[in-house]
């Protein structure tokens, strides 16, 4: 089992639809998650891509030399850049980092959206370009010469000069829920990543793109991108799932459903369609709550509960096929912690788990009571006694003021 984590580049926060305990994502925030992460042994971290995130692969290399495991999952944009371009920037990126690059492939977003990008091909036109894109860069990243001619995209002479680190080119990670999307997964990916559904509905479409993908010979393996909310008990952990939403309005779950229905993403309207709208019935499957998808698009639900009944609820995906999931929590930085401290142990990861290792370096257990911490200030019965009374008094009224 993989497990990676997010990197909020559009802002990170402990409540959601508000500005209390809103925080910006710096540099030096976010270069502190990359740090944490890779201490704490995840498999890798996944950075957004949108007009509303800084710029992924900008970000991504800057954390490459404060980083040694962990990998990256960065978004390529068929219809927004070129393969050529695109398959140029994975090989650089994959070699200065060592081997530690996994490409998003992200076909679109609403109408609107992609317009404000300079895209305005309709839904199925863009899985027609995020074919012959895949065609073009996995053919390049293989050291082939490239010449291809499609509907839209077209290279002649292609070549990339720089072999890429892991062969035959960097893992291609994939999400889309329409036809079309479950095509080009079955075609070229290697791992089909869904949102958070309930197992049985996962179930139903990760065998339909097995079927897909067998049918052309291939193997495909299957993520899972979805939220955790995860605390020592169940009741606590509860309790913090309703505090993060304590500041969501009826008005800005109206707001958000009206966003959500202009989205031509079939995932988008699933994920509604868990809710709709609705704050009665937001466990949707046991410990899968849809609380956050109330007003957050894209990966709305949440495992909820204590340590063991989230693994379990891992566990569960597992055997239907999913080996990697692609988790996050409010506050990223906190939350990452805590579910590596609480739930690594529990689960059978394939990377390096430092925390069930005792690899990271931790403080010794000091007796109950224990004060000797060092202050640098000369505060001890012998110091004192040892100066004459009027210096004492004086050093005494000194470290009271102190």
């Amino acid at each position: 089992m993989h497990v990676l984590w997010f990197f909020p580049t559009g802002g990170d926060g402990r409540y959601l639809a508000t500005q209390i305990g809103r925080r910006e994502s710096t540099h030096a925030y976010l270069r502190q998650i990359a740090t944490a992460l890779d201490e704490l042994g995840y498999y890798g971290a996944l950075l957004p891509t949108g007009i509303g995130c800084e710029d992924a692969w900008v970000l991504a290399s800057s954390f490459i030399t404060v980083t040694q495991r962990l990998k990256f999952l960065i978004a390529a944009r068929p219809s927004v850049i070129t393969p050529a371009v695109a398959a140029q920037m994975a090989a650089t990126f994959d070699r200065a980092s060592g081997g530690r690059l996994l490409i998003n492939v992200v076909t679109g977003n609403s109408p609107e959206y992609l317009a404000k990008e300079g895209v305005f091909l309709d839904h199925d036109k863009r899985y027609e370009v995020t074919d012959e894109f895949l065609t073009i860069w996995r053919g390049l990243l293989r050291g082939d010469d490239v010449n291809f001619e499609g509907e839209h995209l077209r290279i002649k002479g292609g070549k990339s000069f720089f072999p890429v680190i892991q062969k035959p080119y960097p893992p291609l990670y994939f999400g889309g829920s329409s036809p079309a999307a479950l095509d080009v997964a079955a075609k070229h990916v290697d791992v089909y990543l869904t949102w958070g559904e309930p197992p049985d509905q996962a179930a139903e479409k990760i065998g339909e793109v097995r079927r897909r993908a067998q049918a052309l010979g291939r193997t495909v393996r299957f993520g899972m991108r979805l939220h955790v909310i995860v605390r020592e008990t169940e009741k606590k952990a509860w309790e913090a799932a309703d505090e993060l939403i304590q500041y969501v309005t009826d008005d800005a779950i109206a707001a958000a459903a009206a966003n959500f229905e202009k989205s031509e993403s079939v995932g988008q309207q699933r994920m509604f369609a868990l809710h709709g709208g609705r704050r009665d019935n937001l466990e949707v499957s046991p410990n899968l709550w849809a609380g956050i998808g109330l007003v957050r698009g894209g990966a709305g639900t949440a495992l909820v509960g204590d340590p063991e009944t989230v693994a379990e609820r891992m566990r569960e995906y597992e055997k239907i096929g999913i080996d990697t999931f692609v988790l996050s929590g409010y506050p990223h930085l906190e939350e990452a912690y805590r579910f590596a401290e609480l739930v690594f142990p529990l689960l059978p990861l394939d990377h390096v788990n430092h925390v069930a290792s005792g690899s990271i370096a931790r403080p010794p257990e000091l007796p109950i009571g224990f004060t000797g911490v060092h202050t640098g200030l000369a505060t001890s019965s012998h110091s004192l006694q040892s100066e004459p009374t009027g210096a004492r008094s004086r050093r005494e009224k000194a470290l009271a003021v102190s």
